[in-house]
């Protein structure tokens, strides 16, 4: 009996350090992520020198007027681009979000570099 009274024992100890461990990995990778995103914010501020303007960048928020760099910034990079190229501008289509053959959910339309409009479902 008491053979299996220190199994259980060993089995319990074995079962709470894995829990420990499990937990300790999650708060590392919690502090990196953290970590990576403060010094992406600190960056952004670096580079555009507006709270704001990094706040919503940070965010994912898109609006017209924002540069083709800040909406890969904040949205990243596109599934796939089109292009048209006119006697007074580029006009470009960014996708977002494929959920079929040519479809997108998201498509953001930037001209001349700067974005003008979007589609979201």
């Amino acid at each position: 009996m008491d053979a299996l009274v220190a199994l259980a024992v060993v089995v319990v100890l074995v079962v709470a350090a894995r829990l420990l461990y499990a937990r300790h990995i999650e708060r590392m990778a919690e502090e990196q992520r953290r970590l990576a995103e403060e010094q992406r914010r600190a960056a952004l501020i670096g580079k555009y020198g507006d709270v704001e303007l990094v706040d919503a960048i940070v965010a994912g928020r898109i609006w017209q007027g924002m540069s083709e760099e800040q909406l890969l910034e904040s949205w990243g990079s596109p599934v796939d681009i089109s292009e048209r190229v006119f006697k007074t501008k580029v006009a470009r289509t960014f996708k977002y979000n494929q959920t079929g053959k040519n479809q997108f959910a998201d498509r953001v339309m930037v001209e001349n570099g700067f974005v003008v409009g979007w589609h979201q479902r």
